[in-house]
């Protein structure tokens, strides 16, 4: 991901990353514009956004190409962010900050470390994560060469991998969750500094070949789990009697487009092929597309969302969380980009 911010952004974002810019020189995000620096608002109820600011951070990440040029436009030397959440990214940021180890029961949160068990040496993020991967008998993420690994330039990595799932961040000990001392975790809440980006200490730089995050591991995804990284619980949806279902089917039938019956064909379709079969991927388009099509108001919110969750869960039974996190991510995602013209395709 070398080459000049803007174009580094714009791979981002046809990467399906949303981005958001950074501070010139710094890893944060740039300043909101005056009148949101009071918080007297939301991220939801900002007006900037509407006009194409890129006020409160993440929130303002975007998959917008034409936005992004004005953007960097505006300021070249702006750093990249991407959003992890709407980009389905759960990244493990390993620190190798010069401190005193705390106490054992915080140097792997949950996992009880006896008096008998030398720590000396132990020192940062790469040692403590060393020392989980040792107690399960896997490679330690910073090793992981299937997935996208970057330095940082203080010395430490940010290892990239994606996921289905809603995970949420950690960073410190400040939300409850941690991983182990020195490594946090960005996921759904958070953002992650993009390869390229350059701070006057150093570059984001990716190792080695690979260019994409791999499948999140699942000894990781269970770690996660153990430490308090899974999805909030969301209430389960308001199923819609028959009568509504058929009401929205006959409605898009009369419109003469078909549009909710081709966006539920490919997902049907894969109820005949193996487990796997692009599920996830084919779900998250169609979730995608739905949510363009929505925005322009052209298709009914509540109920359609509804069947599209129904035609996946006969699909994919027994995954209702995983499905609804997917369509949750699609749907945002889509919101963003409003589907006006008929003949679009995403």
């Amino acid at each position: 991901m070398s080459g000049e911010p803007l174009a580094a952004a714009l791979r981002c974002a046809r990467r399906g990353w949303p981005v958001l810019p950074l501070a010139p020189g710094r890893k944060t995000p740039a300043r909101n514009c005056p009148a949101c620096r009071t918080g007297a608002h939301s991220p939801a109820q900002c007006p900037c956004q509407d006009h194409g600011r890129w006020c409160h951070g993440f929130h303002a990440a975007t998959l917008d190409q034409d936005r992004l040029r004005r953007w960097w436009a505006a300021r070249p030397d702006f750093g990249i962010g991407v959003s992890c959440g709407p980009a389905g990214l759960v990244v493990i940021d390993i620190d190798a900050h010069a401190a005193e180890p705390p106490a054992r029961d915080r140097v792997l949160p949950g996992i009880p470390i006896g008096a008998g068990v030398d720590l000396t040496g132990l020192a940062n993020g790469y040692h403590t994560l060393a020392v989980l991967a040792a107690l399960r008998g896997v490679t330690s993420p910073d090793r992981d060469t299937s997935t996208l690994r970057v330095r940082t330039p203080s010395g430490g990595m940010h290892v990239w991998y994606r996921s289905d799932l809603r995970w949420q961040s950690s960073v410190g000990s400040g939300t409850g969750r941690s991983l182990a001392w020195q490594v946090d975790v960005r996921a759904h809440g958070s953002y992650i500094v993009a390869p390229g980006t350059r701070l006057p200490n150093g570059s984001y730089t990716p190792l080695g070949p690979v260019r994409e995050p791999a499948p999140l591991a699942p000894w990781l995804a269970r770690e996660l789990e153990r430490t308090g990284h899974l999805p909030p619980d969301v209430p389960a949806p308001r199923r819609i009697p028959p009568r509504a279902r058929q009401a929205v089917a006959a409605a898009d039938a009369g419109s003469g487009s078909g549009l909710l019956a081709t966006i539920l064909a490919p997902v049907r379709a894969c109820g005949r092929s193996a487990e796997g079969a692009g599920f996830s991927a084919t779900l998250n388009r169609a979730a995608y597309t739905l949510g363009g099509l929505q925005a322009a108001g052209r298709l009914p919110r509540q109920d359609a969302e509804q069947l599209l969750r129904d035609t996946a869960h006969q699909v994919r039974p027994g995954q209702e969380q995983r499905i609804n996190a997917i369509i949750r991510s699609g749907l945002a995602a889509g919101t963003e980009r409003p589907l006006h013209d008929r003949g679009r395709r995403t």
